[in-house]
Formats: C-alpha cells, structure tokens, sequence
C-alpha cells in the first residue's frame, strides 16, 4: 500500500509528510500577513518565530516549494502564496466524491474552505433513504449503489470515506474498482489497498489519545 503517512512520492522526487503539513500553515499564516499587516516581505526567521517552527527548517521547506527570496529582503508574501498555491496544487481544483452522510460526512460537506484548497465534493453517497436524494450544504445525496458508475462516468480519482469501521473495507474495495485512484480515510479502521492507490488516514481517536495526553503532562508540569 502507498500511504501517505509516510512519504509522498512526486513526479520529481520524493516530499517528507511533516513538509507538506507545514506549508499549509506557512499558506495560511502569509495570508494573514497580507491581509491584516500589509506587508510586502517576510523573512523564515519572523515566520519561523510567529509559528514556533526553526527558521532553517522554514527555509528547508520553502526551498522544497522552490520558492526563492530576494537579498536583504526575504520573501515577498504575494509570492510565496501564489509559490505555496501552485506546489500544493490548491490553483487546479480537483472534484471528489463522498461516501458515508453521517455526522462527520455531513460536517466536511459543510466545510466551504476546501475549495480554496483545490478540493471540490461534487456528490455524495448514501444508504439512508432519509438522506438519499437530498441536497446538504449545496452536495447531492445518491444511493451507494450509485456509485460505481458514476466515478466511471464521471472520471472522479479522490473519494472521501466517513464510514463505521464495518463496511469500511468493502467500500473501499468497491471504490478502487470503480476507478478511485486516492482515498481520504475518516473510517476508524485502518483500510487495505493495492500498491498503487494513495490512502490518507485521520484517525480521529488516535488523535483525541494524543491531545488527551499532552493536556495530562502539561497539568503534571504546572502542579
């Protein structure tokens, strides 16, 4: 299985994960920065200070971007997002299916900032009758059973899983053979792909156990 956990390979040579996670933050961080404080340039030392992260290693991963300063003057901000946008490709919006209209399903359904990340959910799927056939936060609910042709119709390579862990595996089974290249999995299992399908795993309990944790430590050094 390529998981992306691990490394991200592109067309060029291979990206370190914790890189890729860092240069949304720098996105979102310099946008601010543009907005708020007007400024035209900014060093990795004062984006490496602001964010808490070492300025070599900001200066690593904008390297990685290909993003280039300029002497005695850094980074010039409107550049360094539009460097940032184009590397993570957020400027060349790619559509994706969701499957599984729960809680969760119907939270990221409602998350409108995806599409400014290059992410557009243009259906979801279902097999609730409650649900089928209604329209939640602008997406169409279809039936599950649905699916498989509308992928190949449609040429959709991403799909969203926000199952149980029960039917988690089927589904992606069901969504690779119908021609899903890359899996964003919210399921709580960890699901089984061929070599040549990216999964993405949030394992949401996984990270409540380490947000848990950090809070215990933090309350035994302040006692």
């Amino acid at each position: 299985m390529t998981d992306v956990e691990d490394r991200i390979d592109l067309p060029t040579k291979p990206i370190p994960e914790p890189t890729l996670r860092r240069l949304p933050l720098y996105y979102q961080y310099l946008k601010k920065v543009r907005d708020e404080k007007k400024k035209d340039f900014i060093s990795c030392t004062q984006i490496g200070n602001d964010l808490s992260i070492l300025p070599i290693q900001v200066r690593k991963d904008l390297g990685v971007a290909e993003a280039v300063g300029k002497p005695k003057l850094g980074y010039s901000v409107e550049e360094l997002i539009s460097t940032i946008e184009d590397f993570l490709g957020w400027n060349n919006t790619k559509d994706a299916y969701l499957v599984g209209v729960g809680h969760l399903g119907t939270a990221l359904l409602g998350f409108e900032r995806f599409k400014e990340y290059g992410l557009n959910i243009i259906a979801a799927f279902d097999i609730d009758k409650e649900k089928i056939g209604k329209t939640i936060h602008g997406v169409k609910v279809f039936h599950l059973g649905k699916l498989p042709n509308m992928v190949k119709r449609m040429g959709i390579k991403i799909g969203i899983l926000t199952v149980p862990a029960a039917p988690a595996q089927d589904l992606t089974n069901e969504m690779v053979n119908a021609g899903i290249r890359a899996i964003w999995n919210f399921s709580p299992v960890k699901v089984h792909v061929p070599s040549d399908i990216i999964v993405q795993h949030e394992n949401l309990a996984s990270s409540l156990v380490v947000l848990a944790k950090k809070l215990t430590l933090a309350r035994q050094t302040q006692s």
